[in-house]
């Protein structure tokens, strides 16, 4: 009777994971698509079987098996790590999750995304997420930092400190420049200095362009010099969301 429900609990489980495939990529037309074709959904069965093993105790062979999923996927897990039900890893070549991580349930990792550790000490090391993470693609998280419930990683952010429940974070370092109150369903703004910077030059680089414009008439267009400092700021205001 035991062994059933083991057996039943393990396929409601895998059961979720080809269900969250489902809802979080709108690529996806099938379960026997998802099945298939998806690394991500793969990556995380051959992790079962390794973190199985590995909580036996048995030497060698977990690590074997991550190694074969590694090989077949792209996607790097230790057998060690702890993750939640409901995981969706997006394309996910080059995903890499550390021995001592902790994932809760129903998060998105896209691909190229690291949860890593910066210690060589044999202790908790590796990033704690909560539960309906998104971490964008190329994001670093290093270190034992705690992720709260909610939170949203930017593309390309390296978060190093701990991040508190429904923020999103952005930059290298990571900042937290949003935070999204689920009761009243509003956002707040936080400051953030780099954007603010770049408005501020903004704002000077167009009063300049008035005194020139001022001093001559006849120039339609700054000269080379402050053209290519527009393009400039023009292509990091791009990069860099409002703080507004």
């Amino acid at each position: 009777m035991a062994a059933r429900r083991l057996r039943l609990a393990l396929l409601d489980s895998i059961g979720r994971d080809i269900r969250a495939c489902l809802e979080r990529d709108p690529a996806a037309r099938s379960a026997l698509e998802v099945i298939v074709a998806y690394p991500g959904f793969h990556a995380r069965q051959f992790h079962r079987v390794g973190h199985a093993l590995w909580n036996l105790n048995i030497p060698v062979l977990p690590r074997f098996v991550s190694h074969i999923g590694r090989w077949l996927t792209g996607i790097e897990i230790h057998p060690a790590a702890v993750i939640g039900e409901g995981l969706f890893i997006d394309h996910g070549m080059g995903v890499v999750i550390g021995e001592t991580t902790i994932i809760g349930d129903d998060c998105t990792l896209y691909q190229g995304v690291t949860l890593g550790g910066v210690s060589t000490k044999r202790t908790k090391r590796h990033p704690t997420l909560g539960n309906r993470i998104v971490v964008g693609a190329g994001a670093q998280l290093l270190g034992s930092i705690t992720l709260g419930d909610d939170v949203k990683v930017g593309a390309g952010s390296v978060v190093i400190e701990s991040v508190p429940s429904n923020a999103t974070v952005i930059g290298v370092p990571g900042r937290i420049v949003a935070i999204h109150n689920p009761v009243e369903g509003t956002i707040e703004r936080l400051p953030d200095p780099i954007s603010d910077a770049v408005s501020r030059l903004q704002r000077a680089l167009e009063d300049l362009t008035a005194r020139v414009n001022a001093i001559d008439p006849n120039a339609s267009e700054p000269d080379a010099a402050l053209a290519e400092i527009e393009a400039l700021l023009g292509r990091i205001s791009e990069e860099t969301p409002s703080s507004g």
